[in-house]
């Protein structure tokens, strides 16, 4: 491996830690090497907090070393005020010599203005090491700011079969849920819901599954809840409801909301799945799980919105009951979780 790519290794391994917590923010990591060796690290937390660049040059003990030393950072430096300084001020400030960039910022505010002034102030500026790599880390962050609107995860379980629910009959009869997967396969799920922003689902999967919609299986904050309700018939006791974490309900109904839940009219003649990602965009909302039923889901597939599709298959059989969507698409990846099947779809033309 080429050194510069060791060294942006590096900052891509550092950045992944600040998955599900830089938002609106993207991710970022940096490294300080000098004569061969790293001497500082850092990466961004928290939008407000400060920036990989600015905690890597912190954690720099001899800062003397900093006008012999290459910095490598994932993301091009920030050149504005924000919530912090200028990270593209700060390398000057320390007249670091040489600068390697894996990709450039997407966002209008920077967009190669931080590139432009490192070279002006002098710098060595390399740029485009890992650019892919560095691209596929921020594809939330770059899909919100290049297509305005959320980046979209398709997700659903589904029997072997092929059917994401039994009849009716099957499901009213305890009242209790019925798990198509094991727990380790529900674990990864509630993972994810700590890393997007928001979670959708429609009308029907609210009244037959009576979900929370929150994270309670792994550690982390729960998203956005949003529900696809053209009529109100979701109850107010419902947990979608509860003070867990905030719901925006999709309605054509007016109705008031309170502190922690919203109601948004569309127009449900037109495009709703559109429609939603206009909403979400509008919101900042840079991700969004869709673990709606059947046909919440293939809107969102007909319509060609989505990035990513993930399809758990555990380990049973209906005979009947609810088709899982259709997604005509070519798999990317598989693993196994314990008995289940876990495969990996991703939207090339998306």
């Amino acid at each position: 491996m080429k050194i510069h790519e060791k060294y942006m290794m590096r900052c891509i391994e550092l950045a992944k830690n600040g998955l599900g917590t830089t938002y609106p923010n993207p991710m970022v990591g940096s490294v300080i090497v000098h004569n061969d060796t790293i001497i500082g690290e850092g990466w961004h937390r928290k939008a407000g907090e400060p920036h990989a660049e600015v905690l890597a040059v912190q954690s720099v003990s001899d800062k003397s070393k900093l006008k012999e030393a290459t910095l490598y950072v994932s993301l091009e430096p920030c050149s504005h005020y924000g919530k912090t300084p200028p990270c593209a001020d700060l390398i000057i400030e320390h007249k670091i010599p040489q600068v390697i960039i894996g990709s450039t910022d997407v966002n209008p505010q920077v967009a190669g203005r931080g590139i432009k002034r490192l070279i002006e102030a002098g710098c060595d500026v390399t740029v485009g090491v890992l650019s892919e790599s560095c691209d596929a880390l921020n594809k939330r962050f770059i899909t919100f700011h290049t297509r305005k609107r959320p980046y979209i995860i398709l997700k659903w379980a589904q029997s072997v079969d092929h059917f994401i629910a039994p009849t009716k009959t099957v499901r009213s009869a305890d009242k209790k849920p019925v798990w198509i997967t094991n727990t380790f396969s529900r674990q990864r799920v509630h993972q994810l819901r700590a890393q997007e922003q928001a979670i959708l689902v429609g009308t029907q999967t609210v009244l037959d599954d009576h979900p929370s919609l929150t994270t309670r299986d792994w550690d982390g904050p729960s998203p956005l809840r949003v529900v696809i309700d053209r009529s109100l018939k979701v109850p107010n006791s419902a947990s979608v409801f509860d003070t867990a974490a905030p719901t925006l309900v999709i309605t054509e109904q007016h109705k008031e909301g309170t502190t922690t839940n919203t109601f948004e009219t569309i127009d449900f003649s037109r495009s709703v799945p559109k429609q939603i990602c206009e909403s979400l965009h509008a919101k900042e909302i840079q991700s969004v799980i869709i673990e709606g039923g059947t046909r919440t889901l293939q809107s969102f597939i007909d319509e060609n919105l989505w990035d990513e599709a993930l399809v758990f298959t555990g380990n049973c059989t209906f005979d009947e009951g609810v088709k899982a969507p259709v997604l005509s698409v070519e798999e990317a990846s598989e693993e196994q979780i314990k008995n289940d099947r876990l495969q990996i779809f991703k939207n090339k033309n998306s």
